[in-house]
Formats: structure tokens, C-alpha cells, sequence
């Protein structure tokens, strides 16, 4: 039987990128131009073609969520691009946690000296936010990892690494 903290899911959209967007505009309205010049010299098709291309890459990748899992002791992370593509981003075990905190928490005083940690950013990437739903993970020595989980995934990781995770 199954416990109800021993899954627990989350997603989280990213802010859409200013510069996406302007590359999302520019190559449409670059495509539709030498379109028109393609009806003068193909030349301009074969550069329409490679715009067109470019602006379904520019489109696919503009709307990104994130989807934290929660699973047996495993935090992992997926990017879904455009509502339709999934990668992995990450499994985190919770072996390897150091701390689990609010981003604005005392309890992460002492890591915010150490400059050896490679700094991950899953949030939603939107700033100023009352109260700040980011919470800060320090994990096995080498990454620090910026998300938003939900109060039930930090309920559910509490549970299996109490003294290294905070909620205050």
C-alpha cells in the first residue's frame, strides 16, 4: 500500500523571456518578408525555409514549466517545453541533501559564503513575490538548486530528512 508522502508532484510555469518572444516576432515577420522576396528570386525561399525553421524552434522552446516529483527518497526535475516536450533536468537523492530551506531563510547563512556550488534555477523566475514561494537546496557538495515546490512536496521530504529540512 502506497503512502500519501511517498508521491507528491508540483509544476511550476516559467516567466516567458523577454528575448524569446522578440525572436519568436522577429523570425516570423523576417519569414513572411523573404517570402514575398522569394516570389522574386528563389534565392530567398531557401532563406525563408531556414527562417521558418528557426521560428518553430524559437516557439517551441519560449513556454517552459517545470515539474518537480517527489518519489521513494528521489526529488526529480523535468522541463516541459511548449506543453508537449519533456526533458529531465534532474534526480536529487535525499541521501545527498545538505538542506532544504525558504530562500530567505537564517538557516541558510552558513552556504551563502561557499562559491564551489553550481547554482541551478528552476522557479518561475518572477521576482518580489509576497510571501516568496522559492526555496533554496544545497545538494552533495556541488549544486544549489532554485525551485518553488508546493507546502505538500516540502511536507513530504521533511518527513524522510527532518533535521536537514526547513519550512520557517
Amino acid at each position: 500500500m502506497m503512502n500519501d508522502n511517498n508521491y507528491v508532484e508540483c509544476l511550476v510555469s516559467r516567466k516567458p523571456s523577454v528575448l524569446m518572444a522578440f525572436l519568436k516576432i522577429l523570425t516570423i515577420m523576417l519569414a513572411v518578408a523573404f517570402f514575398i522576396l522569394g516570389m522574386i528570386s528563389p534565392i530567398f525561399l531557401i532563406v525563408f525555409i531556414a527562417l521558418c525553421v528557426a521560428a518553430y524552434f524559437a516557439i517551441q522552446n519560449s513556454s517552459i514549466e517545470y515539474e518537480y516529483l517527489y518519489c521513494d527518497k528521489e526529488i526529480s526535475i523535468d522541463r516541459i517545453y511548449n506543453k508537449s516536450r519533456r526533458k529531465n533536468a534532474g534526480k536529487f537523492e535525499t541521501d545527498k541533501l545538505e538542506i532544504l530551506a525558504p530562500a530567505r531563510s537564517y538557516h541558510l547563512d552558513e552556504y551563502k559564503n561557499k562559491q564551489n556550488y553550481k547554482t541551478l534555477d528552476y522557479s518561475s523566475g518572477i521576482k518580489d513575490q509576497q510571501p516568496d514561494p522559492t526555496y533554496v537546496m544545497y545538494y552533495d557538495g556541488r549544486e544549489k538548486l532554485v525551485f518553488e515546490p508546493s507546502a505538500e512536496f516540502v511536507s513530504a521530504v521533511r518527513n524522510v530528512a527532518p533535521r536537514k529540512v526547513f519550512t520557517d
